[in-house]
């Protein structure tokens, strides 16, 4: 094939020194895992001491990036907590036990590794093992809150929203107390979003406060040592604005730099590679982005996706492309329900191939490949056994396998708009469609988000300089060709047909022969 057109507006922006354009990113549950691998080879599994067959096999899915949710000390506030709360986890493990309970993995006492999972040097271990398997290493960072029992309330309490013994006998679910054998205990608020009720396990950080600004970004500093990226929990409720509409009355005069402004580049300037993904929602993607961070989660993508609001999704879609690039897409992580719950085998392979062939990046979480049913609750450290989809799982190896290719990585995307194939057919608008390409090699992809067969016809010549002969366009998610004439493809475009939530990835190869 000759050099294809290139379109300015396709161009990748640079992806973070060191990491790669739209990279893959695997979440995964570590005190889940490291409990299913210790009951699979009958002995303890630590961080330090995972199988060498078990990176092999986690490697073998091409991930760009792990992210290991769930490792930092929790404590016996976190976890005293979390029990009040046994009965619930049966839904999840009918067997659970006190035992089964370590307490929310974002009721965090303490920025160190669990040493039950391998400690500070089972982590370097596993990190330099994923490194020789060209995988990144993510982390979790709450900012907005840390555990009940966290030293910073003895010792720093001006880092944490204070309020009144009045606030905590109008409103003891939202705030608690310490020291409560002296004349005036500290009353400190519970860490919260404002459109719900309050996290009873967690203390509520000031963001405002210089020396916590200063205390957070030397911890900062030394997770960095340790990995090579963060997912940054409800990032948004540190900005200045949102920040102070949430504290109103109990915080003092907003500064004049934002949270994240600052934060960030003083973490970058010790760790230059340092990526740094959000997660985000009310519609402030853009507003976090421009605060320093390279993706944020596309929630708005997974509302629509769970509707299949096609339309929607390709509006959504004709938003400039360094937004698009900033994005993480996802149908499922351990907030939200399993896909095969939500979406089912079928659906769940349509939006599956989308948001793994979209600029951005992607998040895959721990268990959706298999086709888990079963969403674990993050205070937990065990899951209940299951059986897995023999299909799903291949055609997560296809995909993912596809989408390793430098072209998602390196090419150039634009969106292609389909037409009706025939008047009265109006079907095309069910289908998504854009095209990787690169010099020699062409991708398209189509999606059918809805449950119909769907038709439409696709000029190529805008974005394909076709010859004369016969091309050979190879399905890679079918693992099938069909055999097209140039001439015909010049003249009357391509025609197809997808069926119900199907999804094709088709290669362009000129047949010589």
């Amino acid at each position: 094939m000759k050099a294809l057109h290139e379109s300015p507006l396709a161009t990748q922006a640079p992806a973070r020194a060191g990491w790669k354009a739209n990279p893959i990113i695997y979440e995964i549950n570590t005190w889940v895992w490291l409990n299913q691998l210790s009951g699979a080879y009958d002995r303890p599994i630590t961080l330090a001491k995972v199988p060498a067959r078990e990176l092999e096999a986690l490697a073998s899915w091409q991930f760009d990036a792990v992210w290991l949710m769930g490792l930092w000390h929790r404590g016996p506030a976190t976890r005293a907590s979390a029990l009040n709360y046994l009965h619930e986890y049966r839904q999840a493990l009918p067997d659970v036990t006190e035992a089964d309970v370590p307490g929310s993995a974002f009721a965090i006492r303490d920025y160190r590794v669990e040493e039950r999972l391998g400690g500070r040097d089972g982590l370097a271990i596993f990190r330099q093992q994923l490194r020789e398997h060209g995988i990144k290493l993510i982390l979790d960072f709450v900012p907005n809150h840390v555990a009940a029992d966290h030293r910073w309330l003895f010792e720093h309490p001006e880092y944490f929203v204070c309020g009144a013994l009045e606030d905590l006998e109008m409103q003891p679910n939202s705030f608690f107390s310490i020291g409560e054998a002296a004349d005036e205990p500290l009353v400190v608020a519970r860490g919260r979003d404002p459109y719900f009720p309050a996290w009873i396990d967690t203390a509520q950080l000031n963001a405002f406060d210089p020396g916590l600004r200063r205390a957070l970004i030397d911890i900062l500093i030394d997770i960095g040592d340790q990995c090579d990226g963060l997912r940054c929990d409800m990032a948004m409720l540190m900005s200045n604005d949102i920040f102070a509409e949430t504290w109103n009355g109990y915080v003092g005069e907003t500064p004049s730099v934002d949270f994240w402004p600052e934060v960030i580049p003083a973490v970058r300037a010790a760790h230059p590679q340092m990526l740094f993904m959000a997660e985000v929602y009310w519609d402030l993607e853009r507003e976090m982005q421009r605060q320093g961070f390279d993706y944020t989660y596309d929630k708005r993508m997974y509302d629509r996706l769970v509707h299949g609001e096609a339309g929607d999704i390709r509006t959504h879609l004709q938003a400039d492309l360094s937004y698009l690039q900033s994005n993480i897409r996802f149908i499922e992580n351990h907030d939200e329900p399993r896909a095969m719950e939500t979406f089912g085998e079928d659906r769940q392979r349509s939006a599956a191939a989308l948001i793994c062939t979209l600029p951005g990046a992607t998040l895959l979480h721990q268990g959706q490949i298999e086709g888990r049913r079963i969403k674990l609750p993050v205070q937990i450290s065990r899951g209940a056994q299951e059986s897995i989809r023999p299909m799903l799982e291949r055609f997560y190896r296809r995909l993912l396998r596809e989408v390793s290719h430098p072209l998602y990585h390196e090419g150039r995307w634009r969106l292609v708009e389909p037409e009706p194939m025939h008047p009265a057919d109006y079907t095309q608008n069910n289908l998504l469609m854009y095209a990787w390409t690169s010099a020699g090699d062409a991708r398209l992809v189509v999606v059918n988000l809805s449950g119909e067969w769907s038709r439409a016809a696709i000029r190529l010549d805008e974005w394909l300089p076709l010859e004369i002969g016969m091309w050979l366009l190879y399905d890679i998610l079918s693992e099938s060709y069909t055999k097209h004439s140039g001439a015909a493809l010049l003249e009357r475009g391509l025609q197809l047909e997808a069926p119900p939530y199907g999804a094709h990835i088709l290669r362009f190869d000129q047949n010589s022969g």
